[in-house]
């Protein structure tokens, strides 16, 4: 039994011996700051950061045209509503131009073709939520097409590190460490970086197609609405 004790007091020693040992050579080796290591991916990096630097200006520019058409007066369907039912149609005009989202520019087509048949009315503005839906989609194939290629450049890297590899192993004929590190750096650091912004373009289109539906679906509200109102008697 005091053999047994013996045994475990021993390897808890060597244990915590390891442990230390593994801390001081933690401890001492090199850091590398994220620019250090970006570096390390080589030419390839500078097309990645392109592609980035288009993704955010692209995302950001789309979010705050998206969020400003998105904006709504909740009366602002109520005040259209009294005016065309009690007969001031110049007062509801110019309610609907002087405010600038594409809720406001549908019901004020619609305004201007009050009088034609509803068929008429409806097709107008059908046809100018139709422009409004492209000017908020416009550019979003960018991101698209971002989220598609910026992989395709990591895969790039992938096979550019490779050959840069097996190059200098048949100009050398030297297998060593530092010069499998730096052809594998260039591999996983343009592989990782190109899925990360393939993955970020991804997820803000999918993004600013959500906000864009949900405008999409105010602006169909508001038209069905609008043609409610044309059906209502007048006062």
């Amino acid at each position: 039994m005091n053999v047994f004790f013996l045994q475990v007091i021993i390897d808890s020693a060597k244990i915590k011996d390891s442990l230390f040992r593994a801390m001081q050579a933690s401890a001492s080796a090199p850091k590398v700051s994220l620019w250090d290591l970006l570096e390390k991916g080589g030419i390839l990096m500078i097309p990645l950061a392109l592609l980035f630097v288009i993704a955010v200006y692209v995302f950001i520019e789309r979010i705050l045209y998206i969020k400003k058409a998105s904006k709504i007066d909740e009366n602002f369907m109520n005040v259209i509503r009294d005016n065309i039912v009690t007969g001031n149609v110049t007062a509801a005009r110019s309610l609907a131009k002087n405010t600038n989202n594409p809720v406001a520019r549908i019901i004020d087509k619609g305004i201007q073709r009050i009088g034609k048949p509803i068929d008429s009315i409806e097709k107008s503005m059908e046809n100018v939520g139709k422009l409004e839906m492209y000017k908020m989609e416009r550019n979003l194939n960018i991101l698209s097409l971002i989220a598609g290629i910026a992989p395709m450049f990591g895969f790039l890297g992938t096979i550019f590190g490779m050959f840069q590899l097996f190059f200098k192993l048949a100009s050398t004929g030297e297998f060593t460490i530092q010069s499998m590190a730096d052809g594998i750096y260039t591999k996983l650091i343009t592989s990782a970086v190109g899925l990360i912004i393939g993955l970020l373009a991804y997820i803000a289109y999918n993004y600013l197609n959500t906000q864009i539906d949900k405008t999409a679906n105010k602006m169909e509200a508001a038209s069905a609405e609008f043609v409610d109102i044309l059906q209502e008697p007048t006062r």
